[in-house]
């Protein structure tokens, strides 16, 4: 059975014409912990299979339907400057219409909607966009169930994700540079400011390599811009028809998973390392030592994640063999992890830093991300979570902070209105700090320091106190 893990490896080892083995060594270490700006002349967009595109320059655009999260105005303003920015590095010109079929058709919906590829709810995909080509081709769909948001209150910007969800309309896909708009993972920002929003080179090169630059004779049509006080209405422009001669090849929906990313810095933006902030090689912790403790745990796909630092250990569910990874080289940027769960449901696992979550499937980091914590419900008071763990049979994400647990409720998707609560009193026994938890078979998991309680929930009981490191195949 193929590796997911070794098939990543090999494919970042002949990127970088190293050796291929599919194995971690110290040259592939070092290669994967060298900032993303070590090899600027590579091009590291792509496109379509077949690079599909649209053989006009003008391209009409309707949104069937708008988000109650925002105005009618605020979703038009973020879409307009989306395409105004794609137009400004290539021959492309863009006009809304209100009525009948445009080329890019862009509406809200939740769940199933009518393509055969349905949304998750909130906390999962943000939107698709489909490869220019006929009907379905270009239209762009945003997940209803998120909360969206323009003016840099807690929520997900609907600029950046169409700015993103927009360019694969016109024919990109995902990008392999951290700084593009077309990377998978997206620097979570509500507070950017379309106005001044810049495509970064790779974004640039991958545009114009369908379309071609901008050229004198280039007239694109003026987009409404923005007033001090005030979103402008769109000026209504007549129908276009759909065109005819556009490649027909069926196009596969790109799906777009929440959170992400790194990208050029923007104004907003977080600040980006300086050469001198390279990140150095991580230090592996003895995973035999007796005084081992865990920054988190949690199961993904079956297998348990034990982190500690910058690295994690993975305990294989079916050989029960042990591997050592750095935590960079898997989830770049990420660095360490406070705590995390798995959602099976969703087969995502959520990894806490700070005040900031991301979502993975497997080891691909979902798009849309970081986030705030305050999308579960966390006060801003909350600067760090503890520990968390996923209770199978309630269905509930517990979070420790401190002396205090909170629950998550999935079904509901909110806090429960009785958190938090002290941990004693939750899980009577459970006196110190949770630095880790996890759920295992029948039994909870607390560890503190290098010990760890065996708990029974259902007896609220504490069974025994063992070693972190038992876990990790030491005797």
């Amino acid at each position: 059975m193929t590796n997911p893990m070794e098939e990543k490896i090999k494919a970042m080892q002949s990127f970088f014409s190293l050796n291929v083995t599919g194995k971690i060594d110290k040259e592939t270490m070092a290669i994967m912990l060298k900032p993303r700006c070590g090899v600027p002349d590579v091009h590291r967009f792509s496109h379509f299979p077949g690079k599909p595109k649209w053989q006009k320059t003008m391209i009409t655009y309707r949104i069937v339907n708008y988000t109650p999260d925002i105005t009618k105005n605020e979703v038009d303003f973020a879409v307009a400057q989306a395409l105004r920015i794609w137009s400004e590095a290539t021959p492309l010109q863009f006009l809304q219409i209100f009525s009948g079929n445009a080329d890019i058709m862009i509406s809200f919906a939740s769940k199933a909607h009518g393509d055969f590829i349905p949304f998750d709810g909130p906390l999962g995909v943000l939107a698709h966009a489909y490869a220019p080509s006929e009907d379905i081709g270009g239209d762009t769909h945003f997940d209803e169930d998120e909360q969206w948001t323009l003016s840099g209150k807690a929520g997900t910007n609907i600029f950046l994700v169409a700015l993103h969800e927009l360019g694969h309309a016109l024919g990109l896909e995902h990008s392999q540079d951290q700084r593009a708009i077309m990377y998978p993972t997206l620097l979570d920002n509500s507070a950017v400011d379309p106005t001044k929003f810049k495509l970064y080179s790779d974004d640039i090169a991958g545009i114009q390599a369908l379309y071609g630059a901008k050229t004198t004779n280039s007239n694109p049509t003026k987009l409404p811009q923005p007033k001090p006080t005030k979103i402008p209405k769109p000026i209504p422009t007549r129908k276009q028809p759909k065109p005819t001669n556009i490649p027909k090849p069926r196009p596969k929906p790109t799906r777009i998973s929440k959170p992400i990313p790194t990208m050029k810095p923007r104004p907003t933006a977080t600040k980006q390392p300086k050469p001198t902030d390279a990140p150095k090689n991580p230090v592996v912790p003895e995973r035999c030592n007796p005084t081992l403790g865990f920054d988190a745990v949690t199961r993904m796909r079956g297998d348990l994640l034990f982190f500690r630092n910058e690295v994690f250990w993975r305990k294989n569910a079916r050989t029960r063999s042990v591997d050592t990874f750095s935590i960079n080289t898997v989830w770049p940027s990420l660095g360490r992890v406070d705590a995390a769960y798995e959602f099976a449901a969703r087969d995502v696992v959520y990894l806490f830093k700070g005040q900031q979550y991301w979502a993975t499937s497997g080891f691909k980091m979902l798009w849309g991300y970081p986030r705030p914590i305050t999308n579960f419900g966390f006060p801003k008071s909350v600067e760090k979570i503890d520990a968390a763990m996923f209770l199978k049979e309630e269905n509930k994400a517990i979070f420790f902070v401190e002396d205090k647990y909170w629950s998550f409720d999935h079904n509901k998707n909110k806090m429960d209105s009785k958190s938090p609560r002290k941990i004693k009193d939750g899980f009577p026994g459970i006196e110190k700090k949770v630095e880790a938890a996890f759920q295992n078979i029948d039994y909870l998991y607390f560890s503190n320091g290098a010990d760890q309680i065996e708990y029974s929930s259902r007896r609220q009981l504490v069974l025994r106190t063992i070693a972190n490191y038992r876990w990790l195949n030491c005797d």
